[in-house]
């Protein structure tokens, strides 16, 4: 093969090999190290969330989720026990400062707003002031099918002396300031003989006085 050729291919191969390396989310560390988290010490379990809402730290992403409404959540889960924790049926949710409840997005719900603002005059249009009737289907996304597959948490257990962590994906699309009195709700978690653990609250105010301390920007 001439060596001007395997140069290429090499140049190629590095190009993609170092793309790939750009969607990596950081190491996660034991959920205590972070600013905004709730540690039970009688169960042994701290949980952590770490929002993504800055443009140095989305850069992992394949989509800008902030452009449209979406808000990346790091959540870090550390069992300092002995036990199993299931997070199987857990539910965690993002309660606004004015207490409403925002549940997960699914990747298809990203599609869907994306696909929104990119077709807005999609759908058909019936005479009159009736509403836009508007195909609920979306165009699959490569890019949001592969940052849902490669960050979104799916460690339904979490092993003794072990930390899991993964992202979660809400829809905030209209709410100034949504981590200015907000938090993050985690509740029905068991240890694995099924009692169920108290529930946890995580106020990302914590999360912002941090930033704020450190003299980074919200």
């Amino acid at each position: 093969m001439p060596r001007r050729l395997v140069f290429v291919l090499f140049a190629a191969l590095s190009l993609f090999q170092a793309q790939g390396a750009d969607h990596v989310a950081p190491p996660a560390g034991d959920a205590s190290s972070y600013p905004a988290v709730d540690i039970h010490a009688d169960e042994h379990v701290a949980i952590a969330a770490d929002p993504y809402n800055t443009k140095d730290k989305i850069a992992i992403f394949r989509v800008d989720y902030l452009k449209y409404g979406f808000l990346p959540v790091r959540i870090i889960v550390t069992n300092n026990g002995d036990k199993p924790i299931s997070l199987a049926d857990a539910r965690i949710n993002f309660i606004t400062a004015a207490g409403d409840k925002i549940p997960t997005s699914e990747a298809t719900d990203v599609e869907r707003r994306i696909d929104r603002v990119k077709r807005p005059d999609s759908g058909y249009k019936l005479p009159g002031p009736l509403p836009r009737i508007g195909n609920k289907s979306a165009a699959k996304s490569k890019d949001i099918e592969e940052d849902f597959k490669s960050f979104e948490y799916t460690a339904a257990l979490v092993e003794p002396h072990t930390t899991r962590d993964g992202f979660f994906f809400y829809d905030l699309q209209g709410i100034a300031n949504p981590l200015v009195g907000g938090k993050l709700n985690l509740n029905t978690l068991r240890f694995a003989d099924g009692k169920e653990l108290f529930y946890f609250e995580v106020p990302f105010d914590k999360y912002l006085a941090a930033r704020s301390a450190s003299g980074k920007s919200n």
